[in-house]
């Protein structure tokens, strides 16, 4: 018999060993197995082969979390571990309702007027109108009298974006009864559940738990699962853990439908909400009521995809419920925060100077660049349960190291459609791989080999291209006060003796109207040669009436090129060219490749590119001697020796 290959599985190498197979037999040895009717029942063979084949790999691939494609298979691998996969999460927005009118003061006037559970009001955005709803009902005590007149109002109300519903369930202990939620778009964190026993018309709340280790047989308690087509199990205690439903019970789910991210954006509300006084009857107010938006709808985000739960029900099930190492924190503020892309972690020991016992946090949304100081709090309150005792955390606001591109694109006219369609292709290539998930997170890396590729790549009519590399770092100014400043770019500057390695937008510092810039001179010897400190000092500069630069600050910060620091001394910066208070400072990296090292998230900042288009004069035959084209060649030199950042 012949060796047989068993990892084989395609169709061809399947049949290829087959005819061995049979060949070996002395019956078949000069047999035309092409030429006869036997060829139909080898590709039987074959083709029957190459299907069970296909399903056993099919099978093993699906048996394990980081291989698997199909998502009930995902999501029932993770929940072997523990891991119940985020839901839709609602789009939240803070708002207060004032002057709701009770009527003249009388002694029958409600001391307190609750705000229904459910519809609450309706927000627009780009001409789509969102219900907003409230999963529990909310009392306000706040009841003042205004000449005689009763009004009440409701201060920072959560509300979120969605639809409120109810489901309820009888509990037939005969039968294998689950408890499936229909809806496949609900915030599980709006899922409220409550039981009545049969006969009785109270009920009781229950309360959802992760972690089952400190329940007892008589906790009253739920559990939720992702099951089929993303929709949302609960599950009961079984008189070990949680105290199990009685026959004839009765439960009820309560829960909001929501859009998810679709659901961000609105600003202005108007009230369709429901009252009702102490005694519970339905309360219609006078008057219009007003709603005021003390803060937007936001944090809105659809189903945890399957990568995510990949990356996340490994590292939060060796978390164990406790934040110790960094991993941790990453895996359990993703789980708290659901609106978080990419997070970073920094003990207090890796900072500059060290600050031990405490945690440095820093968190990309998915919506937005800053995480508000609201959710700030909400995490901050949220890891108390699971960090140790003594360990301080912070969240800081999010540091992007932006990489800008200068490129000159060389192409041959005669093998392109035009020069605009060509530009337009790559940059379409470009932000293609800005979307790349090696670039934009913390710890990206951007390389340089790739771009310069991906350019080359995007039509036959390229010839070359020579590109810089930029990186960018914004800084926040705080106007008209004295302030000191610090941007870590995280990676190696190249030092020109002359200077201009460091650009920036324009700015007017106090005292002074001239638009002025920050620069770099390195540290010289004597001799005027560079010292081999590779630091630097950072000056102002402006540009007077003749273009001529002037010094208006000397010595206003320094540089570390190595580290790739700057720091700037006390200053009192007036306004900023850049909107928001902005001054985008520059330089030119020693390598091309950008790390993001530590909190520093990396960003490929396409917009701000130069994509610059040059004929190339040989390949065209214009210039066979080479003479234009070394004329109009770019080099690819880092600095320009231009003041401003353009």
């Amino acid at each position: 018999m012949p060796f047989t290959q068993f990892t084989s599985l395609d169709f061809d190498q399947i049949k290829a060993q087959i005819k061995d197979y049979l060949r070996a037999n002395s019956n078949f040895t000069d047999f035309d197995f092409e030429g006869s009717n036997f060829s139909v029942l080898i590709d039987t063979l074959a083709y029957n082969t190459y299907i069970n084949s296909f399903n056993a790999n099919l099978v093993a691939n699906e048996s394990f979390l980081d291989s698997a494609t199909i998502r009930e298979n995902v999501v029932s691998l993770a929940r072997n571990i523990g891991y119940v996969p985020r839901s839709k999460t609602a789009a939240t927005a803070t708002i207060s309702i004032s002057d709701v009118n009770l009527g003249p003061t009388t002694d029958n006037t409600p001391r307190f007027l609750t705000l229904r559970s459910g519809l609450v009001c309706v927000g627009n955005a780009n001409n789509t109108s969102f219900t907003f709803s409230t999963p529990d009902s909310i009392t306000s005590s706040r009841v003042v009298s205004i000449n005689g007149i009763s009004f009440a109002q409701f201060d920072n109300l959560t509300v979120y974006e969605g639809t409120y519903l109810t489901r309820s369930y009888r509990v037939d202990t005969s039968q294998d009864q689950r408890f499936i939620i229909d809806s496949p778009n609900i915030d599980s964190s709006t899922l409220r559940v409550f039981v009545r026993p049969d006969g009785e018309t109270t009920e009781r709340k229950y309360s959802r738990v992760d972690n089952i280790l400190k329940l007892n047989k008589n906790s009253e308690i739920y559990l939720t699962q992702e099951v089929q087509d993303e929709k949302y199990e609960i599950l009961f205690g079984d008189g070990l853990f949680g105290k199990p439903l009685e026959n004839g019970a009765t439960v009820t789910a309560t829960y909001i439908v929501t859009d998810g991210a679709e659901g961000n954006g609105p600003s202005s509300f108007s009230f369709q909400g429901t009252f009702s006084d102490p005694n519970g009857t339905f309360f219609t107010p006078n008057d219009n009521i007003e709603v005021t938006t003390i803060r937007n709808a936001s944090n809105g985000s659809d189903v945890e995809n399957m990568s995510s739960i990949k990356y996340l029900a490994p590292r939060l099930y060796s978390a164990q419920y406790r934040a110790v190492t960094p991993r941790d924190y990453e895996a359990i503020i993703a789980d708290i925060f659901p609106q978080t892309e990419s997070v970073a972690v920094v003990g207090g020991e890796e900072l500059d100077p060290p600050q031990f016992g405490k945690v440095q946090i820093s968190i990309k949304p998915k919506n937005g660049t800053f995480v508000s100081d609201f959710d700030k709090t909400q995490i901050k309150n949220k890891l108390k349960s699971y960090s140790i005792a003594g360990i301080n955390s912070e969240i800081v606001d999010l540091k992007i190291l932006y990489v800008e591109l200068d490129s000159t694109v060389y192409y041959n006219p005669a093998q392109i459609l035009s020069e605009n369609n060509l530009k337009t292709q790559i940059t379409t290539a470009l932000n293609n791989y800005a979307n790349n998930v090696e670039i934009n997170k913390f710890g990206g890396r951007f390389k340089y080999s790739k771009i310069n590729q991906l350019i080359d790549r995007v039509e036959n009519g390229v010839t070359s291209n020579i590109t810089k590399v930029i990186i960018r770092r914004d800084l926040k100014a705080l106007l008209n006060q004295f302030a000191q400043y610090e941007l870590c770019f995280g990676n190696q500057f190249n030092i020109n003796p002359a200077g201009y390695n460091i650009k920036s937008t324009g700015f007017t510092v106090s005292g002074s109207s001239n638009i002025a810039y920050f620069t770099d001179i390195p540290n010289k010897d004597a001799a005027g040669n560079l010292d081999g400190s590779m630091k630097g000092a950072i000056s102002v500069v402006f540009k007077n009436n003749k273009d001529e630069q002037v010094v208006l600050i000397k010595s206003a910060g320094s540089v570390d090129y190595k580290k790739g620091e700057i720091i700037l001394n006390t200053i009192n910066i007036a306004s900023t060219q850049a909107s928001n208070n902005i001054i985008e400072v520059q330089a030119y990296p020693e390598s091309n490749d950008i790390i993001g090292l530590k909190d520093l998230f990396v960003s490929f900042d396409v917009s701000n590119s130069s994509i610059n288009m040059r004929k190339d004069v040989i390949a065209s035959g214009e210039d066979v001697s080479g003479v234009v084209f070394t004329r109009d060649y770019f080099t690819s030199s880092y600095s320009n020796g231009v003041l401003e950042r353009k």
